[in-house]
């Protein structure tokens, strides 16, 4: 197949190399910043530029791009894409993007599935991109009504050539409420927590905890805030979950209740436990 790729940045970078690594699929990218596509071409991620009048060439059509900026350039594109082929998303959102492109799409006999790709660093661009970032990674798949049979099967199968390790196919809005709850709460989250005056105090003081909790908080705020606004809902509702059981740790504190204490943090241990045995059983 010929694969042609929307967006040099972390995932488009990833999955361009992914592919040649992978595959004897041919790639090429199309991305407005220029030393992106020559530092790809250098590293022989992929096979070459192309520009969007010759979308129409690609089997497989991969959009690395901002939530906005995807449909942005599907809506601007559309009668360039190869009618019978395949497109699709990247984005950690998928109820807006989907409402406002799927149907217009598969009309036109192009294809659209939305996905997200469940890897990622705290880093961004195209110099951050690993050919090796989806391995053991799920693969999340989105279709709705419109979404042709023959072409979920064929997309199926390119997750796994290129080293994910399974599909995960989920409704549009399930995929945005667990987001919400598995990547997006945990951005906000650490982002809060490293305003606190004692961040500048930490050093020699810091282990593996403060690692962790703090790792996201390096991210690209151009793209997130575009992601938690334009699954705001979901959000808040996890948000306003968070702060009703901080409240109650905080009152256990206050009040000197350290058998409430105990039994909150018994409860955490407990549910952290079960969702990983969940996992493993998966």
């Amino acid at each position: 197949m010929k694969i042609g790729i929307v967006g040099l940045g972390l995932i488009g970078g990833s999955l361009a190399k992914a592919i040649k690594k992978n595959t004897d699929h041919s790639c090429f990218a199309y991305d407005i910043n220029s030393k992106a596509i020559a530092d790809a071409i250098q590293q022989e991620s992929i096979d070459g530029s192309f520009v969007p009048e010759q979308l129409s060439s690609f089997d497989i059509v991969i959009l690395g791009l901002y939530p906005d900026v995807t449909i942005d350039f599907i809506n601007d594109n559309a009668a360039y894409f190869k009618k019978g082929g395949i497109v699709i998303d990247t984005c950690g959102v998928k109820v807006e993007i989907i409402n406002a492109v799927d149907k217009k799409l598969n009309d036109m006999r192009v294809y659209f599935i939305g996905c997200h790709p469940m890897a990622g660093r705290e880093f961004y661009g195209f110099e951050y991109s690993l050919d090796n970032l989806f391995e053991k990674a799920s693969f999340i798949i989105t279709p709705t009504e419109n979404t042709n049979d023959k072409a979920l099967e064929e997309l199926k199968r390119f997750s796994k050539e290129i080293g994910f390790i399974k599909n995960v196919i989920s409704t549009p809005k399930e995929h945005d409420d667990v987001i919400a709850f598995t990547s997006q709460l945990a951005h906000i989250v650490s982002s809060a927590y490293v305003k606190s005056p004692s961040l500048l105090k930490q050093s020699g003081f810091s282990a593996g905890s403060f690692k962790d909790l703090t790792r996201v908080a390096k991210l690209n705020e151009d793209m997130w805030t575009t992601l938690f606004m334009m699954n705001k809902s979901a959000l808040v509702s996890e948000i306003d979950n968070i702060i009703e059981h901080l409240t109650e740790y905080k009152t256990a504190l206050i009040t000197d209740n350290s058998k409430e204490l105990h039994k909150l943090l018994k409860e955490g241990r407990m549910l952290k436990e079960k969702s990983n045995k969940m996992n493993i059983e998966k």
